[in-house]
């Protein structure tokens, strides 16, 4: 592999003495469960009909008051979310037509945005967007539809996301933005998308990595090239003291 940075070399041992390694990681943020785990005795009718796409059910159930538009089932899931769960566009079509509440949100803080878009059921994800739908919701790790985006690689969602003002640095519970994401998950193109997009290239997370750090640490050569060829701060240091330099060192990339 040709050599980027001039390293030198350090022992890998933290500046205060430490024996942690900070270039070990903890969870990505993302609790990433496409579609939902479904117990029959939990649904009302309505739920019922929107999660097989029964149009005429729904609109059954609606018209004789058996249940609201945007009752909830024991997760606290509406019929928006799981007809965007299961790719039924004709039944959220409908939903929304009725004007349904958009952005309520299930057991988990997740609104029927990141739950299609997780799913990768983007004509449903693009109808909510179309009617307003709020991108900059978080969930209960603080995820918001952007970081479901980047993190499914959908590149064309994660425009839309964008185009309907979704917040490019957003940060999750562990200081990830959509970026510092999907370096840590080796999504390079998306990588590429989101610099273009003119996401902060010196963002932190809650260690106070960068995202050189994380592309050297993740040995993503090409990443690390984009980065630098950017401007990416090279001198910046995490909670420990370490650089980026200092992080190729431990980790063993050239």
């Amino acid at each position: 592999m040709k050599k980027i940075f001039g390293f030198r070399s350090k022992n890998s041992v933290s500046p205060f003495g430490s024996s942690i390694n900070p270039v070990r990681d903890s969870g990505h943020g993302i609790n990433f469960q496409p579609g939902y785990r479904i117990r029959d005795k939990d649904l009302r009718k309505i739920h019922e009909a929107a999660i097989v796409g029964n149009v005429a059910k729904v609109q059954h159930v609606l018209l004789f008051g058996k249940n609201g538009l945007n009752d909830r089932e024991k997760m606290n899931r509406t019929a928006l979310h799981l007809a965007c769960a299961n790719g039924h566009s004709v039944v959220v079509t409908l939903l929304l037509e009725r004007k349904c509440l958009l952005n309520l949100c299930d057991d988990e803080n997740r609104t029927a945005l990141m739950k299609a878009i997780e799913c990768q059921e983007e004509e449903c994800a693009t109808l909510l967007l179309e009617h307003g739908a709020n991108p900059n919701v978080m969930d209960v790790c603080e995820n918001t539809a952007l970081h479901y985006a980047v993190f499914c690689q959908n590149i064309s969602l994660t425009a839309k996301l964008l185009s309907c003002d979704a917040n490019i640095e957003a940060m999750n519970k562990d200081d990830l933005t959509p970026l510092l994401l999907v370096i840590r998950e080796r999504r390079e193109q998306m990588v590429e998308f989101l610099v273009k997009k003119k996401a902060n290239i010196n963002a932190v997370d809650k260690m106070k990595r960068t995202a050189l750090m994380l592309a050297v640490k993740y040995e993503s050569t090409n990443v690390v090239r984009l980065l630098l060829q950017q401007g990416a701060d090279i001198f910046s240091q995490d909670v420990f003291g370490w650089t980026a330099e200092e992080y190729a060192v431990i980790s063993g990339f050239n």
